[in-house]
C-alpha cells in the first residue's frame, strides 16, 4: 500500500515522498536487479530503489514533485524491462502477468530447441556435407534473432547505459560465432587460400541459446504464483457486509464500513471484520487465526476477528477495526513485506556476472589486438581465429545450466519423495537452517478433533442409540467428532426438549428422564456428582491434552470420552531425526499450554512457545533471525503464515491452507513430516551439485580461455584452439555439468 511520508521528515523538504512496491517484468539475472536498481537510482526525485530479483519486485521512495510512477516506468522500459504499475492493488492482473511471462518463456524454448536439434544433428555428424551448413545457417536465424532475440535487444539497451550483464555475454558469443560461421560459409576460399579450413559454428550459437532458454522458462515456472497468497489472505473477508442501520440489514462493500457500525453474520458466513460480538450467539472456527482445531463457542461481549468462519448460529457483532487494523489485515501487510524483501543469498553464477562479462570481452579484444600486433604474415586471421575462440569458449552455456541442470534434477527427487520445491532460494537457504520452528495443529498433529479414549459405566447397547441421536442434533464440533468415533446404532430413538447450554453442552427428556452430554460445569448444573476415581481419570486425560466428554441419564454418570487431535504418525520419528542431524526444534502453537506441552513430551520436543496469536510466531522469528540464526518455519494454517513469510525457508503441509501453501517455499505432499528430513538432505546434495556445477563451469572457462587465445600455439603451431575446438570443449563442459546433476537421481534420502 502505498504510504506518504511527513514532508518535515523528507529529505526533499515540502515535498511530498511516496514509498511504493512494483512487480518489475523481464529481469533474467541477479544483474538484470543491478540494471534496474542502477537506473531508477540514478533517476532524478528518486531517494531510494530497492530491486529484488526473488520476487521480482522494486520498493521505491520517491519525490511525485519531481517524478512519477509513469516516468520512472518508461526509465526502466528503456534498459528493456517494465514496471507493473497498478498490480499492486490488482492482484487477478499481476497473477495474469505471471502467466503470460511463463507462456512466452516457454515457447521461446520450445522453439529454439526445435530447431536448434537439427542444427546440432547437422553440425556434430555432417559437419562436411555443404548444404548441411546452408540448412543449418537458415534455421538458427529464427533460434537466435526471434526466440533469442530479447538477448540481443536487452544487450544493446545496456550497452548504451555503458551497462553489460550476463545478456551481453550471451548476444556477442552468438552473435560471434553466427556471424563468423556466415562469413566462413559465403566466403571460405579466405582461409582455404591460407591453408586452413572454413569451419563454422552454428550449432553452437544456437545449442547456446535453446539452453538459456530452458533455464529461463525453469525459472519463471518456480515464480509463477508469488502473488497467490495474499490473494488467498485477502479471499478470506468478503466483497460484501451485511450492515444493521435502524433495524434494516443493508449490504454494503467491505471498504466502506466504518468501526461503531453494528454487522449481521449468518451460519457458515466468513466474519469480515475484527469486532465484539452484540446480539445471538454462535461456534465461530478459528483457526485461521489461533491454529486451535476446535471452533470457539460466541456470546454477547465476546470478539470475533476478521477472516474467520462463522458455523450454525446467527450474531451481529459491532465493528472495533477495520482495514489493514484487522488482525487479518496485519498478517496480510507483514507476508507482504517480507515477500518484498530481499533475498539473503543470490545464485554464484549471477553475483559474479558483473565481473565476469566484461572481464572476457576484455581478453577477447586483447586476444585480437595482441595477434593483429605480433601475429606475423597471418596476424588478422590469428587475431579473428583467437579472439572469436575466447568469445566461444566462454560463452556461458554451462554457466547457464550449473544452476537449471541442478535444479530440475533435485525438484524431480524431490518430487518423487512427495517434496515439492518452489525455487532455487529455498534450496540454497535450507541447508544453511540452525532452527525449525513447527506448528502443532496440522503438523504434528491430523489437525482436528478425535475420538481417542472411551469409558462406559453403563450398558452401551442400551445407551448409546440415545447419546447418538442427541449427538445429532448438536452444532458442536466435538459432537462431530464423538459421532465418527462411535459405531452407528441401527436404530434411533426419539426424545424431547432438546436444548443447547452455550460452552456447557446439550441436554434432552427422554421417557421421563433428564439426559445429557457436555462438560463438567453441565455435570454441576445437573446435579451429577463424580466419584474421586472418575475425577481423576478426566484430570489425568486432561493432563494428556484431552477434552473430556461427560454422558449422563438420570444424575448417574454414564459414560466418559477422551477427544483430541492426535498425533501423527512419523511426527516423533522426524522430529528425533532432525534433532539427530543437529537441528534445534522449537513448537509455536496458538494452542493451550497444557496441550502443547503434552504434544511436546509425545515428539520429543524442549522448547515450546503456546498461546500465541500469528503476529507472536512471527516475532518469534525475528528474534531468532536477529540473534544471527537461520530459521526454517513448518506450518500449515493462516495463522503461520506471517511466520512463514519471514522465515529464511518456509515450509508447509499439503493438507493445509492454501494461503500457507503459497507462502511456503518447500511444500511436503501428504503433510508427512518425516519428509522434512529428506528435503534437508536434497537440499544439502542439490546445493553440492550445483557448486560443483558452476566450480567445472569456471574452470573450463580459467582453462580453455587462456588455450582459445593461443597460449599453445606458442609452444607448437600445430595446436591451434581454434573455435571448433572453442565450440566442443564449451559442449564437454556442458555435459560434465548436466551428467553431474543427473547423479542427484540416484540420491537416497
Amino acid at each position: 500500500m502505498t504510504q506518504v511520508t511527513d514532508q518535515l521528515d523528507s529529505p526533499f523538504y515540502l515535498c511530498p515522498m511516496i514509498q511504493e512496491q512494483y512487480p518489475v517484468r523481464g529481469m533474467t539475472c541477479a544483474s538484470c536487479a543491478q540494471s534496474v536498481e542502477k537506473v531508477l537510482s540514478g533517476t532524478k526525485g528518486v531517494q531510494t530503489a530497492e530491486v529484488n530479483f526473488a520476487n521480482h519486485s522494486v520498493s521505491l521512495s520517491y519525490n511525485t514533485e519531481e517524478t512519477s510512477a509513469e516516468a520512472l516506468q518508461k526509465q526502466v522500459q528503456k534498459i528493456g524491462y517494465n514496471l507493473i504499475l497498478n498490480a499492486k492493488n490488482n492482484l487477478q492482473e499481476l497473477e495474469e502477468q505471471e502467466k503470460k511471462e511463463l507462456l512466452k518463456t516457454h515457447r521461446r524454448f520450445v522453439g529454439a530447441a526445435s530447431l536448434a536439434l537439427p542444427v546440432f544433428i547437422l553440425g556434430m555428424f555432417f559437419s562436411g556435407w555443404l548444404p548441411g551448413r546452408y540448412i543449418s545457417a537458415v534455421l538458427t536465424v529464427p533460434v537466435l534473432f526471434y526466440f533469442g532475440g530479447h538477448f540481443y535487444q536487452r544487450a544493446w539497451q545496456l550497452a548504451l547505459k555503458g551497462q553489460s550483464n550476463m545478456d551481453t555475454l550471451i548476444a556477442l558469443g552468438t552473435g560471434v560465432a553466427f556471424f563468423f560461421s556466415l562469413f566462413n560459409l559465403f566466403f571460405p576460399q579466405y582461409w582455404t587460400q591460407r591453408g586452413l579450413e572454413a569451419h563454422v559454428y552454428f550449432e553452437a550459437a544456437a545449442v547456446i541459446v535453446a539452453f538459456i532458454s530452458l533455464g529461463k522458462w525453469l525459472e519463471e515456472r518456480a515464480k509463477v504464483g508469488t502473488s497467490a497468497a495474499l490473494k488467498s489472505l485477502m479471499e478470506l473477508q468478503p466483497d460484501f457486509v451485511k450492515v444493521i442501520q435502524d433495524e434494516k440489514e443493508i449490504e454494503m462493500p467491505l471498504e466502506d464500513v466504518q468501526p461503531e457500525m453494528v454487522v449481521m453474520v449468518r451460519p457458515g458466513e466468513k466474519i469480515p471484520l475484527d469486532g465484539e460480538v452484540t446480539i445471538g450467539q454462535s461456534y465461530v472456527d478459528e483457526s485461521t487465526i489461533s491454529g486451535e482445531p476446535e471452533p470457539k463457542a460466541k456470546k454477547a461481549g465476546d470478539p470475533v476477528f476478521a477472516g474467520t468462519l462463522n458455523q450454525k448460529g446467527a450474531f451481529r457483532f459491532k465493528v472495533t477495526r477495520v482495514g489493514k487494523e484487522t488482525t487479518l489485515g496485519k498478517i496480510i501487510e507483514t507476508v507482504q513485506k517480507a515477500q518484498g524483501s530481499k533475498a539473503p543469498a543470490q545464485r554464484l553464477a549471477d553475483k559474479i556476472s558483473s565481473i565476469f562479462v566484461p572481464t572476457v570481452i576484455i581478453l577477447a579484444l586483447l586476444t585480437f589486438s595482441a595477434w593483429f600486433i605480433w601475429g606475423g604474415e597471418n596476424a588478422l586471421t590469428m587475431a579473428m581465429l583467437t579472439a572469436v575462440s575466447v568469445l566461444v569458449v566462454a560463452c556461458p552455456c554451462a554457466l547457464g545450466l550449473a544452476t537449471p541442470t541442478a535444479i530440475m534434477a533435485g525438484m524431480g527427487k524431490g518430487a518423487k519423495n512427495h517434496i515439492l520445491i518452489r525455487n532455487a532460494e529455498s534450496l540454497e537457504n535450507a541447508q544453511k537452517v540452525d532452527w525449525v520452528l513447527v506448528d502443532k495443529t496440522g503438523t504434528l498433529t491430523e489437525g482436528k478433533p478425535s475420538l481417542v479414549k472411551e469409558e462406559w459405566l453403563a450398558n452401551a447397547d442400551e445407551w448409546l442409540p440415545l447419546l447418538y441421536a442427541m449427538e445429532q442434533q448438536s452444532e458442536h464440533p466435538l459432537a462431530q467428532a464423538l459421532l465418527k468415533g462411535l459405531q452407528k446404532p441401527a436404530t434411533l430413538p426419539d426424545f424431547e426438549n432438546f436444548e443447547s447450554h452455550t460452552g456447557l453442552g446439550i441436554s434432552v427428556s427422554y421417557q421421563g428422564t433428564k439426559a445429557g452430554v457436555g462438560n463438567r460445569a453441565l455435570l454441576k448444573n445437573a446435579g451429577v456428582q463424580l466419584s474421586q476415581e472418575h475425577t481423576e481419570k478426566a484430570q489425568a486425560w486432561e493432563a494428556a491434552g484431552q477434552t473430556v466428554v461427560f454422558y449422563y441419564a438420570e444424575k448417574q454418570l454414564l459414560a466418559l470420552f477422551g477427544i483430541a487431535d492426535a498425533l501423527k504418525e512419523g511426527s516423533a520419528e522426524a522430529i528425533e531425526t532432525l534433532q539427530k542431524e543437529g537441528y534445534k526444534v522449537a513448537m509455536l502453537t496458538g494452542d493451550h499450554a497444557l496441550t502443547a506441552q503434552n504434544i511436546a513430551q509425545q515428539v520429543g520436543i524442549q522448547e515450546v512457545k503456546a498461546g500465541l496469536i500469528p503476529s507472536d510466531k512471527g516475532q518469534e522469528v525475528k528474534r531468532l533471525k536477529a540473534a544471527g540464526q537461520r530459521v526454517a518455519m513448518v506450518g500449515d494454517g493462516v495463522n503461520d503464515s506471517e511466520a512463514l513469510a519471514l522465515a529464511d525457508v518456509s515450509i508447509a503441509m499439503s493438507k493445509g491452507s492454501d494461503v500457507a501453501l503459497n507462502v511456503a517455499q518447500i511444500t511436503l505432499m501428504g503433510g508427512d513430516l518425516r519428509n522434512l528430513v529428506k528435503a534437508f538432505r536434497l537440499s544439502k546434495s542439490t546445493v553440492r551439485t550445483i557448486k560443483q556445477n558452476l566450480f567445472w563451469a569456471f574452470f573450463y572457462n580459467v582453462l580453455a580461455i587462456p588455450v582459445a587465445a593461443g597460449l599453445l600455439y606458442l609452444i607448437n603451431e600445430n595446436w591451434l584452439f581454434n573455435p571448433m575446438w572453442a565450440g566442443a570443449a564449451m559442449a564437454f563442459s556442458s555435459l560434465t555439468v548436466v551428467l553431474n546433476s543427473l547423479r542427484l537421481n540416484q540420491l537416497k534420502l
